[in-house]
């Protein structure tokens, strides 16, 4: 229950001053002083109608818990929801914000204050890592705000993240991709060249290759089901060419005491492909590539041979095109000839 009241009170000139106070069950009373009485009605009314709506509770609320209280809380009810590598990255960053801020109210997590730890988080990490803490931190603040109404606003709404450099693009030029496929053919290793082919056929991580099993894999529909991916969204990868014709001969000869495509010899985990991997590269005399680098020589063969911005994201299974605009320079002969034809319809060349 709550009840606003305005008192009349006269100061010595004669003034009148008018003084409201609302109180709320449970929780202390909220005042405020005005110079006419139209405007104290009026902070009354929009308070009030703050309370029915619950939105009162963030302001008391937040000097009730501390920010240990409200990690504590996001990793309990939000966190297990997450894809496990978020769970892993995300458990770090909270962890680090609870030992720095955790005992301070909700209340005295202000923006100067998270801002001089972006600045003590810059002196040893990179941009992107010091942007990834944030991301932890305010995803939770955000959950707090909407959903427990602990805050009014995110406090890091108004703290600036790092410039994070333009995105690495390191991709196989024909030359150094036969050389490197030639190698893992090679190799001991017999699941090397299937995984290495479909990295470089559909552009998927390597954990998202590594965790398919055959129950995901639809060769009637040349397509692999994706369980498990980064954004912890199911995404299907289209098989063609050569990808496709891996998976269909190591289908005749898979095991059957696991459902993994890729498994070690126990069956129970996927196949540790590093010591191959690293062989491979040695071999194919390949220097600076990391295996994610498929990746990046997926999205690029994709934009030099005419996909769109938002076709390459759609295979790379991006939400934003912001992560694939590092490819847009790869593209411009397929924007040449956007142009081109465009030009061609309008001035009837």
């Amino acid at each position: 229950m709550f009840l606003a009241t305005i008192e009349n009170r006269s100061k010595r000139d004669g003034a009148s001053r008018y003084r409201v106070k609302i109180r709320v069950t449970g929780t202390p009373p909220q005042t405020a002083t005005f110079p006419t009485l139209a405007e104290a009605r009026r902070w009354a009314h929009i308070r009030e109608g703050a309370i029915r709506e619950r939105r009162h509770f963030p302001t008391t609320e937040a000097a009730r818990h501390t920010l240990a209280d409200l990690i504590d809380r996001y990793r309990r009810e939000v966190l297990p929801g997450k894809s496990p590598s978020t769970q892993i990255n995300q458990t770090l960053h909270l962890a680090w914000w609870r030992q720095q801020l955790g005992a301070r109210l909700l209340s005295e997590v202000t923006p100067a204050c998270l801002s001089e730890c972006r600045d003590l988080l810059s002196e040893t990490r990179a941009p992107a890592t010091v942007n990834g803490y944030l991301a932890a931190l305010s995803h939770a603040f955000t959950t707090a705000v909407a959903e427990w109404q602990w805050l009014e606003d995110s406090p890091l709404r108004r703290v600036r993240r790092p410039r994070e450099p333009q995105g690495r693009v390191r991709f196989l030029s024909d030359e150094e991709r036969e050389r490197l496929l030639k190698a893992c053919q090679a190799g001991s290793n017999r699941y090397l060249y299937p995984i290495v082919v479909l990295a470089l056929s559909t552009g998927a991580r390597k954990q998202e290759l590594l965790r398919i099993t055959w129950p995901d894999v639809d060769l009637h529909r040349a397509r692999i089901l994706l369980q498990h991916t980064k954004n912890g969204e199911r995404r299907a990868l289209p098989l063609a060419g050569r990808a496709l014709e891996e998976i269909q001969q190591l289908a005749p000869v898979r095991r059957l005491d696991t459902p993994l495509v890729f498994p070690r010899a126990d069956g129970r985990r996927p196949i540790d492909i590093r010591p191959a991997w690293v062989r491979a590269l040695r071999e194919a005399g390949i220097s600076d590539f990391r295996f994610h680098d498929l990746r990046h020589s997926a999205a690029s063969y994709l934009a030099m041979t005419g996909a769109s911005l938002a076709e390459i994201a759609e295979v790379l299974g991006h939400k934003t095109l912001s992560m694939v605009q590092r490819y847009a320079h790869l593209s411009e002969t397929h924007i040449s000839g956007v142009v081109a034809r465009m030009n061609a319809a309008i001035f009837r060349l």
